[in-house]
């Protein structure tokens, strides 16, 4: 018996109905979005609020404390608003990476068979997703710029390495033209090691032997920029700080409000992400660790080869959120005074009075953040999501 020719097929209309109900909805979104922004033109332009962008090339006028790029009081408001975007990108990439790293941690530690262990992180996972972070985020200041003591009373960590109410100071390379072309050789030894992982991945599929790929990976992340190290001379010279008058001179410093806000956003996110792991690490069927066992895999093999893999297709989609959500809660830092984008750009607002257009460049570039993070995640998704043959 047929099976396709059991079931009636759908009419014409039916199948194009899809398509019709799709293209009046559009149309009729289109007619609202028309005459919704011809309302407000003309409600905007009756209280005398303008949509103009010709404030972003004059003099901002004010300063800001720290900056990825050199900026001056002179710069225009459009180099102000750049700075705070890129303030914003970095504070969001530094805390996503620290916060994976110690969420992953945190999500396996949940399923330890110790239970001391297993308990101090559940009940460090569920005080954390209590407590607002805006709290959170205040506690944290109050560690670095208030509870902190002065530099002459500094606490050290070890040689070079000391806390106090002006941030965090600690040894730091001084500038070498070699270390330029050992980061070009690393982000070039990234890009061969995805391509080797790959040929790693399509040999097991086709012949079922496994490829050294693990150890040629780490040879070139790692073997590449130290060879251009040594050929170079090994010019590692550390600049070590030292106190000098009433603050410390030498090394890196980081500030107060970065610190505040970097730690304290990835010690937020990595409950969640803990939470993610320890989902997708559950959603996996006992079947799966018994079969490694029977195989004679060892537990840590088991977690990297047989679990990890298939739970990375769970926990992918709400990793991505929570990526996002960190990326939009950043912007709290104006409480702390950290200069990002919703800083610089309230004090543009406040500056031009252009609110409309400060709030438009504020919404479009959170926006444009999160759909490149959602893209790149897509991506991520995709290549672990299993392809049938």
């Amino acid at each position: 018996m047929n099976l396709e020719s059991s079931f009636p097929r759908p009419s014409t209309w039916y199948r194009r109905s899809g398509f019709v109900f799709g293209f009046l909805v559009v149309l009729v979104i289109a007619i609202g979005l028309v005459f919704g922004a011809g309302t407000i033109q003309t409600y905007l332009h009756r209280v005398g609020i303008s949509l103009d962008f010709s404030f972003l090339g004059k003099e901002a006028g004010f300063g800001i404390g720290e900056s990825v790029i050199n900026y001056s009081p002179m710069d225009s408001y459009g180099t102000a608003l750049m700075v705070g975007i890129l303030n914003t990108v970095k504070v969001s990439v530094i805390s996503i990476v620290i916060a994976t790293v110690l969420g992953v941690i945190l999500g396996v530690a949940q399923l330890s068979r110790n239970w001391l262990l297993a308990k101090i992180v559940r009940g460090y996972i569920d005080l954390i997703r209590s407590i607002p972070f805006l709290v959170q985020l205040i506690i944290w200041w109050n560690l670095f710029r208030i509870s902190a003591p002065r530099p002459a009373q500094a606490w050290e960590f070890g040689p070079g390495f000391f806390v106090s109410n002006r941030g965090l100071t600690f040894p730091f390379p001084v500038y070498d033209p070699a270390y330029a072309w050992m980061i070009g050789v690393f982000f070039a030894a990234v890009i061969a090691s995805v391509v080797v992982s790959k040929l790693a991945i399509r040999r097991k599929m086709k012949t079922g032997q496994d490829s050294p790929a693990l150890l040629i990976n780490l040879g070139m992340l790692i073997g590449l920029p130290a060879v251009i190290f040594v050929l170079s001379g090994t010019p590692l010279v550390l600049d070590v700080p030292a106190l000098r008058g009433l603050n410390f001179r030498g090394g890196a410093e980081i500030s107060p409000e970065f610190a505040a806000l970097t730690f304290g956003l990835a010690a937020y996110g990595a409950a969640f992400m803990a939470e993610i792991v320890r989902a997708g690490i559950l959603s996996v069927e006992k079947g799966q660790r018994e079969a490694a066992a029977v195989l004679g895999l060892r537990p840590g093999l088991t977690m990297r080869f047989v679990i990890m893999p298939q739970a990375l297709r769970v926990m992918i989609p709400p990793t991505t959120n929570q990526y996002i959500d960190l990326i939009k809660t950043s912007s709290l830092a104006v409480v702390v005074g950290y200069p990002e984008l919703t800083s610089i750009g309230n004090t543009t607002l406040n500056q031009t009075g252009q609110a409309l257009s400060c709030i438009l460049i504020m919404m479009v570039t959170y926006l444009l953040l999160s759909l490149i993070t959602s893209g790149v995640m897509n991506l991520l998704n995709r290549s672990v999501q299993v392809v049938s043959r």
